[in-house]
């Protein structure tokens, strides 16, 4: 089981920015797949972000990208989300979801829920226009 903890949401006035932490434990695999979605009240859950561990290549939702980026620490086991030009539809619940992978298994980034094993409880973040 890998356990993770999201960190970092809250209040935000439209045009700000705000950086979520989302730190694993538990456990370790030789590399791993991350990624942030979000689900705002009536909607369903949203892909927002993803990265790979091996090589670091992301992948952004288009209402996301140019605003928002995606990384990791792997030193300390963490993955970011700095989020940049927030607007008011940014509003939601995210949550980060991991999926580990083995040596000499090759990395597959999902951009669909169904695709992470790992899941965080969430952090709100709520910007007010």
């Amino acid at each position: 089981q890998v356990f993770l903890v999201e960190s970092g949401g809250g209040l935000v006035q439209a045009g700000g920015s705000l950086s979520l932490s989302c730190a694993a434990s538990g456990r370790t695999f030789s590399s791993y797949a991350t990624a942030w979605f979000r689900q705002a009240p009536g909607n369903e859950r949203e892909f927002v972000a993803a990265i790979s561990w091996s090589g670091g290549k992301t992948y952004y939702s288009d209402s996301v990208k140019d605003r928002f980026t995606i990384s990791v620490d792997k030193a300390k086991m963490t993955m970011y989300l700095q989020m940049n030009s927030l607007k008011a539809e940014d509003t939601a619940v995210y949550s980060c979801a991991a999926t580990g992978f083995g040596r000499d298994t090759i990395v597959v980034v999902g951009t669909t829920a169904s695709e992470y094993d790992f899941w965080g409880q969430g952090t709100q973040v709520t910007v007010s226009s």
